[in-house]
């Protein structure tokens, strides 16, 4: 229920951010206020969602930034 998904920042549009789900086909793209996202995003930075936070991740996991 609380799985990891992981989405990259594909574009910034004032108060808020369309994420695109890392592996997916569709091209939907989640709207997420940008207010429950880490202040650091651009566009292109990889995000994972877990625990109903979202946290900016390196390409190697194991160095993830815990950001409420």
């Amino acid at each position: 229920m609380f799985e990891r998904v992981d989405y990259t920042v594909a574009r910034i549009d004032g108060d808020y951010a369309y994420l695109q789900q890392d592996g997916s086909t569709g091209k939907e793209l989640k709207c997420v206020a940008r207010a429950l996202l880490p202040a650091e995003i651009n566009e292109g930075t990889k995000l994972a969602y877990e625990m109903m936070q979202y946290e900016v991740i390196q390409d190697d996991t194991a160095n993830r930034q815990n950001v409420q």
